[in-house]
């Protein structure tokens, strides 16, 4: 009997019973990423994820030749652990995942700013393994005076980053006065988490060790980078499809922004809508040339991606770094999402779904599946 060679693509989104139910995708997120799909003669389906389900979910992924996966590393207290463990498991039948979760784990976790540092797109990065070092080494950070940006490990729409600074009139440089010019426990802070609805708090250094105390459990950690000062210039992301930028986003980010001198501090400026532009966009070509050609490979050779295994959407968020001596514009990686990249723009529907065809069709060539 012939084998049936339509590809059959899910895309995995996470929900309740009653959503999987009544699952379509003729409209939301993805209906322009399905109706893309079957214009190349591809069946595409909706994979409702829960925990309480994963069974159910497993079976219908090793019915399909591969499955897109959008799905945050935490939402509402529920992490990644049971999903990633049954999508695991679905790879190693041969069935396409993207994101693969291993890839995930080296890419799309705050460690990878730390690890990646010296490759063109970093700045002064730090990390901290365990809530003794953050206590250890933070202060003498702040002693300078300038404010840091702190992330846990694995997060998404601001949890766990903070932006964190000594008053003005607390701070000391370092060297001068020795160990006792240090912030302690009792010094006070500006403190700001970047949740939307935070605003700048005045606390001592010891409550906020305490708050960070949850984003050290298990095997969690914390980045610590310099605060850009050129933030409310806005943030460029640029969403790629393997190695190659697809499209763009732009936006006023100012999560961490304070609010103007005088100003209460719920008066901090709010984000500005991102805005979205094909991979043409002229205002971006150096930085999407750097990223392609330099960033990218070099990510590649140090954390051992292949080409093939890079994810099939994800993104980069760039901030703008302090001009160089010729006057132009440096980048400082801020972020980078893979788990659950959505929106995305237009001009990538084509490119995801070219990459996701021709993976597909490898697989399915070195399964046997087809001819």
């Amino acid at each position: 009997m012939a084998q049936d060679r339509r590809t059959r693509v899910a895309i995995l989104y996470r929900g309740n019973r009653e959503m999987r139910e009544n699952a379509t995708l003729e409209d939301g997120w993805f209906s322009d990423l399905a109706r893309a799909f079957s214009a190349k003669g591809a069946h595409v389906e909706p994979a409702v994820y829960r925990d309480d389900f994963c069974d159910e979910v497993r079976q219908q992924l090793a019915a399909v030749d591969g499955v897109l996966v959008w799905v945050d590393p935490i939402v509402k207290g529920r992490d990644r652990s049971v999903l990633d463990a049954m999508l695991r498991d679905v790879a190693a039948s041969g069935v396409l995942v993207s994101t693969h979760p291993d890839v995930i784990m080296k890419l799309g976790t705050k460690e990878v700013l730390y690890r990646t540092r010296d490759v063109g797109w970093g700045c002064d990065t730090h990390l901290y393994t365990s809530l003794d070092q953050l206590r250890q080494e933070l202060p003498r950070r702040l002693a300078t005076g300038e404010a840091r940006v702190l992330k846990q490990n694995r997060g998404n729409v601001g949890i766990g980053v903070w932006k964190v600074q000594l008053l003005a009139d607390t701070s000391a440089p370092v060297g001068h006065g020795g160990p006792a010019a240090l912030p302690q426990a009792e010094t006070v802070i500006r403190a700001r988490h970047a949740m939307r609805g935070c605003v700048e708090e005045e606390i001592t250094l010891g409550e906020f060790f305490s708050r960070c105390e949850q984003y050290f459990a298990g095997d969690g950690r914390m980045i610590d980078q310099a605060y850009q000062e050129r933030l409310p210039e806005g943030m460029i992301r640029l969403y790629l499809v393997h190695g190659k930028v697809a499209g763009f986003g732009h936006q006023e980010v100012n999560a961490l922004f304070p609010a103007p001198p005088g100003a209460s501090p719920t008066e901090a400026p709010q984000p500005g809508p991102r805005l979205y532009h094909p991979p043409t966009k002229p205002e971006f070509q150096a930085l999407k040339r750097k990223l392609e050609r330099e960033w990218v490979p070099a990510v590649q050779r140090l954390l051992g991606i292949e080409t093939e295994d890079l994810p099939i959407l994800w993104d980069c968020d760039f901030m703008l770094g302090p001009k160089d001596e010729n006057g132009q514009d440096t980048y400082v990686l801020g972020e980078i999402n893979v788990s659950c990249v959505v929106p995305y723009p237009e001009s990538t529907v084509p490119a995801i779904v070219e990459a996701t065809m021709a993976r597909v069709a490898a697989s399915r060539r070195k399964r046997g599946l087809d001819g």
